[in-house]
């Protein structure tokens, strides 16, 4: 069986599939651009909480609200969420 390339791109065996995969990835495509956008704005966010809590005399990190955040994903996303909750806290206040 000759596959189209639509198909061989999607990995599906009948274009009623790559269809449905074409469809999926570009719905995929759509949040991962959310999920970036939301990331930077967080990103923004936390350097404005860090920046008046060094500005007032105290440390750029709160470690007990970075432990908060890992319960939080932890909770929602099981042992991966924690990887992606230090991906995060990483991106938004850097290496400690």
């Amino acid at each position: 069986m000759h596959s189209t390339g639509a198909q061989s791109s999607t990995g599906a065996h009948s274009s009623e599939a790559a269809g449905v995969v074409t469809g999926a990835r570009g719905r995929i495509d759509s949040l991962d651009d959310r999920i970036i956008g939301l990331i930077q704005e967080r990103m923004a966010v936390s350097a404005v909480i860090q920046d008046a809590r060094m500005t007032s005399g105290g440390r750029r990190v709160n470690l007990s609200r970075e432990m908060e955040v890992l319960g939080h994903y932890s909770e929602a996303l099981g042992k991966p969420g924690t990887g992606l909750a230090m991906t995060v806290l990483e991106l938004c206040r850097g290496r400690i």
